[in-house]
């Protein structure tokens, strides 16, 4: 592995842990400049087709939308339809007719790649007001034992605890997926990425419920191996399929990365394609599933 591939993900890494603890505007700032760079990724490879999209009206709703997320989650989903109207709207009154697939890559590019990703944004922010005592709604611990004494997690957000573990099984599933696909793969898992293998894939999955299971039991989770189980198996899939989503696309745009912003991983969707049906996926497990099971 490549030692520019290796600091770049020591410092994405870094990056990602810091602004998770943080959490509150913080989060919010470095989401919204991920999420800017991706939706410029993305339109650079819509225009590889040919397709004119309504680029700037996307990208600028799309960081909207963080800020309601981060106001006020429960306002999160009125912004999608909104946004999709003010979408068709400008594009109908270009100097030149949009397409079908000019209206379809805009929308496209809002949900793909502002929508879906928002959901880290409500997901690190559940329960975090009360426990913020940083300005801007951020946190930090007033001791680290909160971190390795297990009496002590209660002390920490749901919402920090949720998007950490989140962060960790799709950290393990990316990595035992790459080893054991590197040096022990041999069959094909779709024409569509070349280079994944059944073997890997399996391995990152497994890797993934190793980790949820292990975090289930730290936290007190209800039904604590079970609810692992689930969870990691959850994280796992998504993490694979977002990996695939945007292997699909580059595939059709004709290129091998999305950008070339980080060394030695490409570009930023290339490095966050995992994250992007998984967020949405936590958030309605941890808010919907979780409290059904502590009854």
């Amino acid at each position: 592995m490549p030692w520019s591939r290796i600091i770049s993900g020591i410092v994405a890494i870094a990056l990602a842990l810091s602004a998770t603890l943080l959490g509150g505007w913080y989060f919010t700032i470095i989401f919204a400049v991920i999420i800017f760079l991706g939706q410029q990724e993305y339109f650079n490879l819509v225009r590889a087709r040919g397709i004119a999209p309504a680029a700037k009206t996307t990208m600028a709703v799309s960081q909207i939308l963080l800020a309601i997320c981060t106001l006020d989650g429960s306002l999160a989903d009125a912004v999608m339809p909104i946004a999709g109207t003010l979408i068709c709207f400008y594009l109908l009154f270009q100097p030149k007719f949009a397409t079908i697939a000019d209206v379809s890559a805009s929308i496209m590019g809002l949900f793909y790649v502002g929508y879906l990703p928002s959901y880290w944004v409500r997901l690190r922010a559940i329960d975090s007001a009360a426990f913020s005592n940083l300005p801007f709604g951020g946190y930090w611990p007033a001791t680290w034992t909160d971190f390795w004494e297990k009496a002590n997690s209660a002390s920490l957000s749901q919402g920090f605890t949720a998007t950490l573990l989140t962060f960790l099984c799709i950290w393990a599933a990316d990595i035992g997926a790459y080893t054991i696909g590197k040096f022990f793969g041999k069959t094909r898992l779709s024409d569509i990425s070349p280079k994944k293998t059944v073997e890997g894939a399996v391995f990152g999955i497994t890797s993934s419920i190793a980790v949820a299971i292990a975090g289930a039991y730290y936290l007190h989770l209800p039904r604590s191996p079970f609810t692992g189980l689930a969870l990691g198996l959850l994280i796992g899939i998504a993490s694979l399929l977002g990996d695939l989503t945007e292997s699909l696309l580059k595939r059709d745009a004709g290129v091998k990365d999305s950008g070339q912003l980080i060394p030695g991983h490409g570009g930023i969707l290339d490095r966050t394609d995992s994250y992007i049906f998984t967020a949405p996926l936590v958030y309605y497990f941890v808010t919907l599933l979780l409290p059904l099971l502590s009854k």
